[in-house]
């Protein structure tokens, strides 16, 4: 009788948006649930695909990619949320890191080139901020200077 009760109330969940498996395991022990229920619940969503890590992943670095996140960020909020390092490294792979980074550095500074090096720390400070790597920054800085 648990389980079904779980299962409704992950489905719920689940209704207003992706869950990592984790998050719903979380979620549905703070409502009362035992892990037996969790547990079963859970395998039953993920047989019939209404649960998925992978897909959580892939929604969340889309979501998080938009608001001007890079992939250092992402990756640490994802594994807090309890997604496999093959799942992170797939779903992380799929994007242009450099061009989100010159991007959210062209919204924040303008596309003028840095003029000096206390202005190029700040900028790397607030990109390093948002997630991106030394790598991204410098190639996203660099081309603010070749155009």
């Amino acid at each position: 009788m648990g389980a079904p009760r779980a299962e409704l109330q992950a489905i719920k969940l689940l209704a207003r948006r992706e869950h990592s498996a984790r998050e719903l395991t979380r979620k549905l022990a703070a409502r009362g649930h035992d892990q037996e229920e969790i547990a079963q619940a859970l395998e039953s969503l993920q047989r019939q695909r209404l649960q998925s890590d992978e897909r959580f992943a892939a929604e969340y670095v889309r979501s998080r990619r938009a608001s001007g996140f890079g992939p250092v960020r992402i990756r640490l909020e994802l594994q807090e949320r309890g997604i496999d390092r093959a799942v992170l490294s797939a779903v992380l792979q799929e994007a242009d890191w450099v061009q989100r980074c010159a991007e959210v550095r062209a919204k924040r500074f303008g596309v003028e080139p840095v003029q000096n090096a206390t202005e190029r720390a700040r900028q790397q400070r607030y990109l390093a901020y948002r997630g991106f790597t030394a790598e991204q920054m410098a190639a996203a800085l660099n081309q603010s200077r070749d155009e």
